[in-house]
């Protein structure tokens, strides 16, 4: 089954609650129909019209805005945040929908169709805030090569394409077993994860390289059951021809379906190659380490892209229903 099916497949068997925070938009209106009609979902609209089958609210208006005001105005009011305040950020949707997945009132949301991402992560983190067994919120692409013509098939994660710029040793190997535990949610394989880079098991030597061994020596030091090898050029990595000439004491059994970039820059036009020349479909940015979730869209994004990625996030939740801490918020700084 091709890597979406299953994820469809998985949403339908248990649907969760899902807000849509930008119902002004056509193409999430038309995303709300889809996700309802195909079971996919249950989902409620703010700021859109009454639609069949799915709970339309109006943010400004909603019976329990100061309810909702009142706990964002006690999370913040350490930092300067009135009751005024907090009762004027409240209407907007994207802090409201992030607000009713922090009390349970949804299982995740999904905006950034019209917002920017920086409003859309920024709401995310201080609301719902950072998972306590994430070092850090991070980003991955769901990358998809499912095309008959594709020389190699499946799914892969990459991380992080879309949120922190330029990670330390620490936050690098957070982001590889959040991004190994997102295989293991997403695509249901068991992760084997490579740590890109312009050189292969010690071919190159500079200082940006160093703290790619100290994030792989860290991941091994406290989940040494994870799969996982670097530094690797991608050639390497991919292909285990190759790999077995450059590195040859690779731990690697096979072909990663996670591939964790150095830099931001480096993922971002890695997955736009990957995307643009390679054919592969990339959904995303998909959030992880947040302790509920919440997703972010393109601006540029069509009516498949948004079911697909609320289709994630009902997935995401289903995994964390069980095992989910109480959430905390998190000032992480912004790096879009």
């Amino acid at each position: 089954m091709k890597p979406l099916d299953l994820i469809y497949q998985s949403a339908r068997a248990n649907p969760r609650h899902i807000i849509l925070s930008e119902g002004r938009d056509p193409r999430v209106c038309d995303a709300a129909l889809r996700l309802s009609s195909e079971g996919l979902a249950r989902i409620t609209l703010l700021d859109g019209p009454d639609l069949p089958g799915i709970t339309s609210l109006c943010p400004a208006e909603a019976p329990d805005l100061v309810e909702l005001s009142v706990h964002w105005h006690r999370m913040r009011a350490s930092r300067g945040m009135t009751a005024e305040r907090a009762l004027d950020e409240m209407r907007d949707p994207i802090r409201q929908a992030a607000m009713r997945v922090r009390l349970g009132h949804a299982d995740g949301t999904v905006g950034g169709a019209v917002a920017t991402t920086a409003d859309t992560v920024r709401a995310a983190l201080q609301i719902i805030g950072k998972s306590p067994d994430a070092g850090i919120v991070s980003s991955f692409f769901l990358m998809l090569s499912c095309k008959s013509s594709s020389e190699i098939k499946g799914g892969m994660i990459f991380a992080d394409c879309g949120l922190v710029i330029e990670p330390d040793a620490t936050e690098l190997a957070a982001i590889a077993r959040s991004a190994a535990q997102s295989c293991r949610q997403i695509l249901r394989e068991t992760p084997r994860v490579a740590l890109l880079s312009f050189s292969t098991a010690g071919s190159a030597d500079h200082p940006s390289l160093h703290r790619i061994r100290e994030a792989l020596r860290l991941i091994r030091e406290t989940d040494p059951e994870l799969e996982i090898d670097g530094e690797l050029q991608f050639d390497a990595a991919l292909d285990d021809a190759i790999r077995a000439k450059k590195a040859p004491g690779s731990r690697l059994t096979g072909r990663p379906n996670v591939f964790v970039f150095p830099d931001l820059a480096s993922g971002n036009i890695g997955y736009k190659i990957a995307q643009r020349l390679g054919g592969m479909n990339a959904i995303g940015p998909i959030l992880q380490g947040l302790a509920k979730p919440a997703n972010d869209l393109s601006r540029g994004c069509s009516v498949d892209d948004i079911v697909a990625a609320a289709a994630i996030t009902a997935v995401q939740a289903q995994r964390l229903a069980e095992t989910a801490a109480p959430p905390a918020s998190n000032d992480q700084q912004l790096t879009v």
